[in-house]
């Protein structure tokens, strides 16, 4: 698999991530609530002042406004507490917020009415109100239908009553003018009914037929899981069409473990990618190994990020217990490395391996600091195992350090530059004498920081080598990437307690995707953290990490295989997020023919009213 392959499954998870972090941005309950009266009693006003200009038309206007909005705020809590009742996403704030978004529609068309009544008389005005009418029940049954889990009957009543219980004021008005109120308008009711269900049915039903042919998922089957998930933190709607979607793959883990009479530190290396984002599949599983092992080990742990993509993003959390639990058990191998080389780094002024050898195991790294490091494909990791087992290494541990992000890089021209790095750095490494050697560790969560600023539950992990008289740090950092310029910064202030060499690595958590409303969605470590306080946090880990340096009687490093577990692969994962954009594109094409045909037959219809 080519960097090409990856980079492009990646661009393409975050155009996914883009649209669906930009679904929902609604204001507060009390400023819908003020902006519904403005527009209703304001639009009330508006019309009839320009129809009737008296004190009485104001008045009239008033009274025709504030009927309006009190019926909106009326039928929207009947519709949230009652009709809807217990539905995930329609709380009284988004039911208002959708009923004034209709209002905003419904204003169009009573404006457009007003302008016309004015030369060729009020017969028009009432006739461009009725037709907006029709566009706010269209628009009301399209977003009940592909959002709402409930019964279809509940749905339409929904859609229906809030449009319904407004048209009446308009009726009492016009009778008051009076207007005559003919058999026709009654009649008109009734065929927009029908039209308006027609319309909105032929557009959900070529919406989900793109999702049909393209996944055997209905489009908005999709929809209403990702809005689950969005809205109410649910993940199990979506699960489990990732699930049914999935594909099942044997998984392999490194596991690296460094102690003397019990565990001192274990490093994690799970060929499972912590995606696709928020809480869905294994966005979190860095931060839930880390918990599950230290739990059951009493000892640090971090989970660096291995050399995979998207593709192997589990598909539920059913997936990632099955996987924590295989690593759980296997965590009692025998230790049996007691001597270890310096840490050593190699570069070439396009990539950077870093590595350090335990006995017949090695530890290898990439990045392509101050370049963008984004996911590196598996093949570079067998590429670098064979390279290491030539050279009698017979257990490898292979990270993507995933610490620099600027801007979107070809990966595909790094790939020989890796590979050349890293036999480099393995030739100078195997070199090298290999002595006792002493482990310290600490992890530090920053309570100020959160998944919203980049950083995931897991904080921020050191480990400490020390070698003859090299110190070594391996930071790890329970974010998405890291700004460009970071991984340097933080290195250099290591320095002053001690420390001559280490890297950075991210865990590359998926848990920070989706939670904030950004150009990515997701802040990379150190875009929304103030640098000084971050590296604060850095030199504390590290600091008390080197406080309990110990020697190491023994380190070991194991490789197992955990069979057939569901991920979501990466054919269905691009199809799927592609999906996102193919239902938006299609729905772009079809949505002014149907309103618009639509519109023409009723507007035949409201001739005779």
């Amino acid at each position: 698999m080519g960097l090409t392959t990856e980079d492009s499954l990646s661009q393409t998870i975050d155009r996914a991530v883009k649209r669906y972090s930009s679904l929902f941005k609604l204001p507060s309950y009390a400023r819908v609530v003020v902006l519904l009266a403005l527009i209703c009693i304001g639009g009330g006003l508006t019309s009839t002042a320009a129809l009737f200009p008296s004190v009485e038309g104001l008045l009239s206007g008033l009274l025709l406004g504030s009927s309006l909005f009190l019926l909106n705020l009326v039928s929207s809590y009947v519709i949230s507490t009652l009709v809807l009742r217990g539905d995930a996403i329609y709380d009284l704030r988004r039911t208002v917020a959708l009923s004034l978004f209709c209002w905003m529609m419904w204003l169009i068309f009573i404006i457009m009415g007003v302008a016309a009544a004015i030369p060729f008389g009020l017969r028009w005005w009432v006739r461009l109100c009725l037709l907006g009418f029709a566009a706010v029940v269209i628009l009301r049954l399209i977003v009940f239908d592909s959002t709402s889990r409930k019964s279809y009957g509940r749905r339409l009543i929904a859609s229906l009553l809030q449009p319904f219980a407004c048209a009446i004021p308009f009726l009492v008005f016009w009778a008051a003018i009076p207007y005559p109120l003919t058999a026709y308008m009654l009649l008109y009711f009734v065929f927009s009914l029908g039209v308006s269900i027609a319309a909105s049915h032929f557009l959900l039903s070529t919406l989900n037929r793109v999702g049909q042919q393209t996944l055997g998922v209905p489009s908005m089957s999709l929809l209403k899981a990702f809005l689950l998930n969005w809205i109410m933190d649910l993940n199990a709607p979506l699960e489990e069409l990732l699930e049914n979607l999935g594909e099942e793959q044997d998984v392999e883990v490194s596991l690296m473990k460094f102690g003397s009479s019990k565990p001192k530190a274990v490093m994690v290396i799970p060929s499972v990618h912590p995606g696709p984002f928020k809480n869905v599949g294994s966005s979190a599983l860095p931060s839930m190994l880390k918990s599950a092992l230290q739990k059951k080990l009493n000892c640090v742990v971090c989970v660096p990020h291995g050399l995979f993509g998207h593709e192997l993003d589990l598909a539920s959390q059913a997936q990632n217990q099955k996987l924590i639990n295989r690593i759980l058990e296997s965590t009692d191998f025998e230790a049996a490395e007691a001597k270890a080389t310096p840490f050593v780094t190699f570069s070439n002024g396009a990539a950077t391996a870093c590595c350090q050898i335990f006995g017949k195991f090695v530890f290898v790294s990439f990045t392509l600091a101050p370049k963008t490091t984004e996911d590196l494909p598996q093949d570079l990791g067998l590429y670098v195992r064979e390279e290491a087992e030539k050279r009698g290494l017979t257990c490898s541990g292979v990270v993507n350090a995933h610490n620099s992000i600027d801007g979107v890089a070809n990966m595909q021209e790094s790939l020989d530059e890796l590979k050349a790095v890293a036999v480099a750095c393995l030739e100078k490494a195997v070199l090298q004498e290999r002595v006792p050697f002493q482990v310290g560790a600490a992890t530090v969560i920053p309570e100020e920081f959160t998944i919203r600023e980049g950083m995931g539950p897991g904080g921020i992990t050191t480990i400490v080598v020390k070698v003859g008289k090299q110190k070594t740090a391996y930071i790890v950092i329970d974010g998405n990437n890291m700004v460009s310029g970071l991984r340097e910064k933080v290195l250099l202030a290591l320095h002053s307690l001690g420390i001559d060499d280490g890297e950075v690595f991210t865990t590359d958590t998926h848990a920070v995707s989706a939670v904030i409303l950004s150009q990515r969605g997701y802040n990379a470590v150190g875009e929304a953290i103030d640098h000084e306080r971050l590296i604060a946090y850095v030199k504390e880990a590290t600091a008390a990490a080197m406080s309990n340096l110990e020697s190491v009687k023994a380190a070991s490093c194991c490789n197992i295989t955990v069979p057939n577990v569901k991920v979501i692969g990466k054919k269905r994962l691009e199809t799927l997020c592609l999906l996102v954009d193919r239902t938006i594109q299609k729905a772009k094409r079809i949505v002014v023919p149907i309103f618009g045909i639509s519109g023409l037959f009723l507007m035949l219809i409201l001739l005779f009213v």
